[in-house]
């Protein structure tokens, strides 16, 4: 099937200003209706939850609400889904509570493909503990992380891997799922898995993926500034985050610091039923609806990636990095002779954002030869339509020109 891209388009105000985006990576415009959400949410009775008064009955659900959500999104459990300000702050929560029982000689398993929240609170944790950091190395040519370059780092000493599930910078997708089997043949090993920007493309089924923790942010699908930590509610049991004497101790709450935010949590759960709007009903399961519709936004996005890959093979002096067989709707270049930022300013000039830099993903960046500049990033959304991609197919050319 596909989807009505106009009819998304409309939902989204900010698409009004005639902006080309393709900053998704980065965060993706936001619908009236998550928008609304998030209004309705604050200006009805709020309390602290409960279920006695109105203000309490409807941050019990709106909480609830949420967790559900996005336990439909990834394939979770709702009492397994922990709220976060953002993905680095979960990231750095778990790594010291996971460090609290490593000792010296452990050791800890990072990948130079990721962001850098997926390594350095584990390189700082490790480093408090006096564990050992062993780095799993891609390929520059391909931008391919291979399952064995993890495997080969693997040894009865390892308690940590932590992996993306897709590259921010070059989208590389790496088999999660082959990584999971050799990590789990070691019994004390868990693996952590950055989704932030493999939840916006790409129908999550963590069980699948083998992850033991999976984290992901809503405001790069769609919804609001936050993030999101999923886990089997039996791991989290295991861990024991500092937290206030007085706050309860059950999971996932242990691991949420003060009063929720409960209209970002509204805002997420609007987001994710707008994916689901997109497998074009409103009845069945809302897992089974997102299944449809995650069909549909990878056909739309894999076919305007191929309208700009074969644009973009027409353009001399433009270096694609992104090359990875598997790997989301996001591009890294380069030009000859010339800076990505000064691409990104002339796009601007003309109405298309397309972001440069090396976007938090550092090791990543300078693996590739390009330290700690980057590239121009050029990430689709469900809501980029082939006039976007035109008219940053001319901007570039024009860019080359001048």
């Amino acid at each position: 099937m596909t989807y009505d891209v106009g009819a998304l388009r409309a939902e989204i105000p900010a698409l009004l200003s005639g902006v080309a985006h393709f900053d998704g990576p980065g965060g993706t415009q936001t619908p009236a209706r998550v928008a609304g959400a998030i209004a309705d949410a604050l200006t009805g009775p709020l309390s602290i939850r409960g279920r006695l008064t109105p203000g309490e009955v409807n941050a019990e659900n709106l909480v609830q609400g949420f967790r559900q959500a996005v336990a439909d999104l990834v394939g979770g459990r709702p009492s397994g889904v922990v709220f976060g300000r953002s993905a680095t702050q979960l990231t750095y929560d778990v790594a010291r509570a996971l460090a609290k029982d490593w000792a010296p000689g452990d050791e800890v398993v990072v990948s130079r493909l990721d962001h850098d929240a997926n390594i350095r609170p584990w390189l700082q944790a490790a480093e408090q503990a006096g564990a050992h950091v062993r780095w799993a190395d891609f390929d520059p040519e391909s931008a391919e992380l291979p399952p064995s370059a993890v495997g080969a780092l693997l040894t009865e000493r390892t308690r940590l891997v932590a992996v993306t599930a897709a590259s921010n910078l070059t989208g590389t997708v790496p088999d999660v799922a082959a990584i999971a089997r050799l990590v789990h043949r070691h019994p004390r090993a868990l693996l952590y898995v950055d989704g932030v920007h493999y939840a916006a493309h790409t129908f999550v089924d963590v069980t699948r993926l083998g992850a033991d923790f999976f984290v992901c942010s809503p405001y790069k699908f769609l919804g609001p500034h936050h993030g999101v930590l999923t886990a089997s509610p039996e791991l989290l049991e295991r861990l024991h985050p500092d937290k206030l004497l007085p706050s309860t101790d059950t999971v996932p709450e242990r691991f949420e610091l003060g009063t929720l935010p409960y209209e970002l949590l509204a805002g997420t759960t609007a987001a994710i039923d707008v994916l689901a709007g997109l497998s074009g009903t409103t009845s069945g399961a809302r897992r089974d609806r997102l299944r449809t519709a995650f069909a549909a936004i990878e056909r739309h996005e894999g076919a305007l990636c191929e309208r700009l890959e074969a644009g973009l093979a027409g353009l001399p002096g433009v270096t694609v990095r992104s090359r990875a067989a598997e790997r989301t709707p996001t591009l890294l270049l380069t030009f000859d002779g010339r800076k990505a930022a000064d691409a990104s300013a002339f796009l601007a000039g003309r109405g298309v954002h397309a972001p440069a830099g090396a976007f938090y993903a550092l090791e990543a960046s300078r693996h590739l030869g390009l330290g700690d500049t980057g590239g121009l990033r050029v990430g689709l959304s469900p809501y980029n339509d082939a006039d976007d991609v035109d008219r940053l197919l001319e901007g570039l050319a024009d860019f080359q020109r001048s």
